[in-house]
């Protein structure tokens, strides 16, 4: 039968682009519907721009180590309007890029929403475009908890576009994502409120990344209020009135502008047309086999609409591996273990590997051995800052091959991405050991544990 297109896919994300790109390179005929801008959540409402405003709340700090150093004391003033202004133009030069990018692997661009007609068609804006394989990568979106009145707070992908910067804020939910925000706001002097449901942030990560970011978070300056929930939230002619509720408290707070509901994602199936196709939906994600395909023997997909581990990386992987199996007769599976990540809070933090938890259920308390080292980097020495690094090693006691690597500090995401190719490729401690170190460097702490 002949189709439009070898391979249709609907949603230029990063794993989007990425599969399509890589499709056309084996010769495919390839076509992608996206009615927004291109690049997906990372590009234009996540990691990029988030990471750009990472950069800017922390001048303030190197500003007084400067003083530290032998420098005159800074007095600076934040400029929210240029800030926004020149990271917004910056996701637009972006979007830019990935549209050369698909010009120049001859991919069609169809800036539209795309539906499921059938197995094999679909309605593009007011176009029936059929294809033999189809692929969904149309990614997640935020949601807000039913509170009443959180109509009047806004979620993480608006806080690229607010006109003035908020003087008092509050930030709702445990997850990496607000955990960011909260350290990105205050270093740009906004006062920041944080209300968890738990004990503690950052559910599945280390234990002691955990402990160590929330009380580095609290000695800096940022309210954390653990087992706390808002009950309702009102709007006031001076602001929001947040009525809270916890173990210990109960007490409204204020903010002048608005709270930050960053409770989870979830997949954007929204308008997709599934009821059309034998595509099978389960807790609200696409269910896929190792080889991303649907239940719909032409359908597959990838990315966070799959709800497996929701980063860009792992999007663009999972569709790489797709286009080399189906197109490029290169059959290859994805694989999900020591998958390295990363907190962009204030202190950094990152990860690979499994945490002292997962190990230990894995193995047993016996069955591993963990080296952990707390110091203060050198450079912080002379502008007198107290804070610390944190490395962890979790390792196999019986064959010595690390499990696990994690960090809390400055660079954490810089070498927790080296020392991750070593645990991918399945490095005992013996290798770490006899790795000699650079010197100095906070990094070499990874390879002189005892």
């Amino acid at each position: 039968m002949s189709y439009d297109f070898d391979l249709f896919v609907i949603g230029g994300g990063s794993g989007g682009i990425a599969t399509a790109r890589r499709a056309a390179e084996y010769g495919a005929k390839v076509g992608l519907a996206e009615y927004d801008r291109l690049g997906g959540t990372c590009v234009n409402r996540g990691c990029i721009p988030k990471k750009l405003m990472v950069y800017s709340s922390r001048f303030p700090q190197l500003f007084k180590d400067a003083e530290g150093y032998g420098w005159s004391p800074v007095e600076s003033q934040l400029n929210w309007q240029k800030l926004i202004s020149a990271v917004n133009q910056e996701t637009i030069r972006l979007n830019g890029i990935y549209q050369k990018m698909l010009d120049n692997s001859q991919v069609t661009l169809f800036p539209n929403y795309a539906k499921f007609l059938d197995s094999h068609t679909l309605e593009v804006g007011e176009e029936k475009i059929t294809a033999d394989k189809i692929l969904i990568a149309v990614g997640g979106h935020p949601v807000k908890p039913d509170i009443p009145g959180i109509e009047h707070t806004v979620v993480s992908d608006a806080m690229f576009q607010l006109p003035e910067q908020p003087k008092r804020i509050i930030v709702l939910g445990a997850g990496y994502i607000v955990v960011e925000f909260a350290g990105i706001m205050h270093g740009l002097g906004t006062e920041v409120v944080q209300l968890i449901r738990k004990d503690k942030i950052l559910r599945g990560f280390d234990e002691d990344i955990r402990d160590e970011i929330q009380g580095e978070m609290i000695r800096q300056g940022i309210k954390i209020m653990p087992e706390t929930f808002p009950t309702s939230i009102e709007k006031t002619a001076e602001g929001l009135k947040v009525h809270i509720q916890g173990k210990e408290t109960s007490e409204m707070l204020f903010v002048d502008a608005l709270g930050l509901a960053a409770t989870g994602r979830i997949p954007k199936l929204e308008k997709l047309g599934l009821e059309n196709v034998n595509v099978e939906v389960k807790k609200g994600a696409i269910v896929v086999n190792e080889y991303s395909q649907t239940s719909e023997d032409n359908i597959y997909a990838v990315g966070d609409c799959t709800d497996q581990i929701n980063l860009t990386p792992v999007a663009i992987n999972q569709g790489r591996a797709f286009a080399d199996t189906v197109f490029g007769n290169k059959p290859r599976l994805m694989s999900y273990e020591n998958v390295p990540s990363a907190v962009f809070s204030t202190p950094e933090a990152a990860t690979v590997g499994l945490t002292e938890l997962q190990a230990k259920k894995q193995y047993g308390d016996t069955g591993i051995k963990v080296y952990r080292s707390k110091f203060r980097p050198g450079y912080n020495v002379l502008p007198g800052r107290e804070d610390k690094t944190l490395m962890k090693l979790v390792v196999h006691q019986e064959s010595g091959k690390i499990l696990g690597a994690h960090m809390v500090g400055d660079h954490a995401a810089e070498i927790i991405q080296g020392v991750a190719i070593a645990v991918k490729m399945g490095a005992t401690k013996a290798d770490f050991d006899a790795t000699v170190g650079i010197h100095p460097s906070a990094a070499e702490e990874f390879v002189t544990m005892r």
